[in-house]
């Protein structure tokens, strides 16, 4: 017999299982098997819970995504004003629950699995939307809508390449050197609007 309330914590040691699978072979190549083992689960568990690998897999981006999306919410409510809210989010992006080495992996992965995967696919594009949208909502106080739309691809694509240039690293992220060079660039860019006002 089933123990009651186990779902949800096998639920989410396999998809922590799944993100240190990723995170150590640097793909997707992995199998239902070998993330089971890892979460202490047999292979006919985590078929039972999530289907097959495609499922696991897109919940383990949700889950992802959530994680991402809380704790940008919580970064923002501490934030005063909309620089500070900027700030916030870019330093969310580069947070230690985030940019840690098996979180970077899965989130490359998932980029690569994109090309093929109309269900990652989608979710990426949460993501970008959900990232363009919240630092538009500060940009938008700091310059015009549309140098403030630009700015925020900008920062996007900084934070994105920054995690491609870390996945092709060795020895742990430097979170504060990324969100150095994004808040540089935040900064030049604002001083430039400020001159050409």
């Amino acid at each position: 017999m089933p123990k009651i309330g186990m779902e949800p914590l096998r639920r989410r040691a396999l998809i922590d299982a799944a993100i240190l699978a990723i995170g150590e072979r640097g793909s997707l190549d992995v199998t239902m098997s070998e993330i089971a083992g890892r979460a202490g689960v047999s292979s006919a568990l985590a078929h039972h819970y999530f289907g097959g690998k495609e499922d696991l897999l897109a919940a383990t981006m949700r889950h992802l995504l959530a994680e991402l999306g809380r704790d940008t919410i919580a970064a923002l409510r501490q934030s005063d004003g909309p620089r500070a809210r900027v700030s916030a989010i870019v330093a969310t992006n580069f947070s230690p629950s985030q940019f840690r080495t098996e979180t970077i992996a899965a989130w490359l992965a998932f980029y690569v699995e994109a090309q093929r995967s109309d269900a990652m696919r989608r979710l990426l594009r949460v993501y970008a939307r959900r990232l363009h949208s919240n630092l538009m909502s500060a940009l938008v106080d700091l310059m015009p809508k549309a140098e403030a739309s630009r700015t925020a691809e900008g920062i996007a694509a900084l934070i994105d390449g920054l995690y491609i240039r870390r996945a092709l690293k060795d020895g742990e992220p430097d979170a504060r050197s990324a969100i150095n060079l994004v808040e540089d660039y935040l900064a030049i860019t604002i001083a430039g609007k400020d001159q050409a006002a």
